[in-house]
């Protein structure tokens, strides 16, 4: 029986690198491909066919919830495995709903990783024991749940406006990296706010970081080696 094949999708190289190692660590797996946004995953996935795919979920271009969708939808043998630091119910529910079978968490044990690429290719599913208590939670409240998701959709430009604001950027800086007028921010954000009904700037970055929309390189513990692969374990 041949090696488990793994594609790793992840932007930041030296996450990417340390989990690499740690793929290769595992004897029956080896990495197949390496994505360093949602569109390259597809492609990859397209292209080698992986058994497992490691998705993290805040990525250029394209998010990894809409690149687990894709792959799911035009490679559907292939299972995901999301990868995140992030750990809410709706970013988890929401990877969920996409197609992914598995969450983990960046701070987990690479021996953790290493089954959760084995359970997930075996036709299983596998997630932290933070992810499965949030889960168990969304589950048992299922109204609430529904109430939580009954927010009219985003436009891509409202999409894109959410994302410029969770990363801290003023309207006029929004205004100059989307081409648009100050105004036309200005209108973006006031219907963030009525279909969103969230009123501050803090509440929209916490439902972008929540849904994936928001980078995380904060959150990776640095930016040398041994720190984030001390981090993935």
């Amino acid at each position: 029986m041949g090696k488990i094949k793994v594609v790793i999708a992840e932007d930041h190289a030296v996450v990417r690198q340390g989990l690499k190692v740690l793929v290769q660590e595992g004897r029956d797996m080896e990495v197949v491909g390496e994505a360093r946004n949602g569109k390259e995953a597809v492609e990859l996935s397209g292209k080698l066919n992986p058994d497992v795919l490691l998705m993290d979920i805040v990525m250029p271009i394209m998010s990894g919830a809409a690149a687990t969708k894709e792959v799911v939808k035009t490679n559907p043998k292939t299972r995901v495995l999301v990868l995140s630091s992030y750990t809410g119910e709706e970013c988890v529910w929401d990877l969920l709903q996409a197609g992914a079978v598995g969450y983990l968490t960046k701070h987990s044990a690479s021996e953790e990783l290493l089954q959760a690429i084995r359970d997930v290719h075996k036709g299983g599913s596998y997630f932290s024991p933070v992810i499965a208590r949030n889960l168990r939670k969304r589950l048992a409240r299922p109204n609430r749940a529904a109430q939580s998701t009954s927010h009219p959709p985003l436009s891509p430009r409202e999409t894109q406006v959410l994302k410029l604001i969770a990363e801290g950027l003023p309207n006029k800086q929004i205004a100059d990296v989307l081409g648009i007028s100050i105004k036309t921010v200005e209108k973006h954000r006031q219907q963030l706010i009525d279909k969103l009904d969230i009123h501050d700037t803090a509440g929209l970055t916490r439902y972008a970081v929540e849904r994936g929309l928001a980078g995380d390189a904060q959150m990776l513990g640095g930016s040398n080696a041994p720190q984030i692969r001390q981090d993935i374990r």
